[in-house]
Parts: C-alpha cells; sequence; structure tokens
C-alpha cells in the first residue's frame, strides 16, 4: 500500500485539499448551517471558537498521521471550501460528505467523492462503506451514483443528538471479494431479531426481492 495523507486532488470543477487555518470561517459556515447538520450526528457550531477547536480536532492534526483522506471540496474558481468529503483509514472506511446548501444538486459531493474514491483505491483500500439517515434518500442516491450497493439497515441511539435512527448501509469493494459485507454496524445495533423490514428496504432503494431478507437488527 502506497499511502499518503491527504493528498490535493482536481476534477473538472474542483480542487480537493487539506483545510488549513485559512479556512476558518468557511469550515464555520459549512458547519453552522442547520440544513447542512440535520442528518449529521453532531450539532450545528455555535461560535468560532468551537470552529476553531473543531477545525483543529478533526481537520489540522489528523494531518500529522502518515495518512487520511479528510478533504476540503473547493471550487477551482475560487478554492474556498464549500463542503467536505473523508474515507475513514480504519474499518469500516467510512465515507462522510456534507456540502453548502447553495450547492445542492449539482453533482459537486458525487464528482468529489469519486476523486477521493479512486485516490483510496489506488492506495490499496479493500473497501468503504456509508450510511445514511432512512428520512435522508438523497444521501443513499449519491451512494448509489458511486457505484455503493445497499447491504441493511439498522438502529442506533445516534449521539450526541441522542436520537434513535434507521440507518441504511451501502459498501462497495474494490479488491474482487464481492461477498464481503462489513456487519459491524448489526453488531453493535439494538437486537430485533426476527424483524422483516419491508418499508425500510424500500425506503432505502433496495431491490424489492430483498424485501424478503431477514435482518436481526
Amino acid at each position: 500500500m502506497g499511502f499518503t495523507n491527504t493528498p490535493t486532488l482536481e476534477t473538472e470543477r474542483l480542487l480537493l485539499r487539506r483545510f488549513s487555518e485559512n479556512d476558518l470561517y468557511a469550515l464555520f459556515k459549512i458547519h453552522s448551517d442547520k440544513d447542512v447538520n440535520t442528518y449529521l450526528p453532531w450539532f450545528p457550531l455555535q461560535s468560532i471558537e468551537e470552529a476553531s477547536l473543531f477545525l483543529r480536532e478533526r481537520y489540522l492534526d489528523t494531518y500529522r498521521q502518515p495518512y487520511g483522506y479528510k478533504y476540503a471540496i473547493c471550487l477551482k474558481n475560487d478554492n474556498i471550501p464549500i463542503g467536505y468529503v473523508n474515507i475513514g483509514i480504519n474499518e469500516p472506511h467510512d465515507l462522510g460528505y456534507g456540502l453548502l446548501k447553495a450547492f445542492w444538486r449539482n453533482g459537486i459531493v458525487t464528482e468529489a467523492a469519486n476523486a477521493v474514491i479512486h485516490q483510496v483505491k489506488k492506495d490499496g483500500i479493500p473497501y468503504i462503506t456509508a450510511t445514511h439517515d432512512i428520512k435522508n434518500p438523497r444521501s443513499g442516491n449519491v451512494m448509489k451514483r458511486l457505484g455503493m450497493l445497499y447491504q441493511y439497515s439498522y438502529k442506533e441511539q445516534w449521539q450526541p443528538k441522542n436520537i434513535l435512527t434507521t440507518f441504511c448501509m451501502y459498501q462497495l469493494n474494490f479488491d474482487g471479494q464481492d461477498k464481503r459485507v462489513y456487519k459491524g454496524y448489526l453488531d453493535q445495533s439494538p437486537n430485533q431479531a426476527g424483524r422483516y423490514l419491508m418499508n425500510v428496504y424500500r425506503a432505502c432503494g433496495a431491490p424489492r426481492w430483498m424485501e424478503r431478507t431477514k435482518v436481526t437488527f
């Protein structure tokens, strides 16, 4: 594996790079937006001071590690962050993203995530996963456009918001092990054995044949 830490990437419209101290106000704008943060586990940032701590802990400190994938999404014409895309270096190699509402429905997250996925695949990461709140199907549509496949649904008491949430889990394997499914979310989920999730399957966009599959979570 030839890992690096958040190497700069370019796409047709975007520059994907590390966040820097100069991006403090841009990051605050992203993470203080209630629409952007509706389906994220943390609460919107309330102050520049909170944003400064968030920037340091979530980004700047992590860039000291040997490798990682924590990107600011910038338009090439101004190089100002309008969102972010991250992939975890440890299992389950979770893909996460967010974008200012003004830029929604332009394919920006898909374009950015595709570039980062190409990088992690090149670096030897064997697979990635991604989850979305069942109430946020648009995020699931992004996952589908990236070639990810729905695997299962599970419930989690989401912290720090302390909300019981149903999540849809998607996965994309890179190493030919197409039957591999990360099951860590199921293992951590409250046991509700024997429940059939027809409505959940439909909401997550799964094929209709999967509605007959029993999921323990």
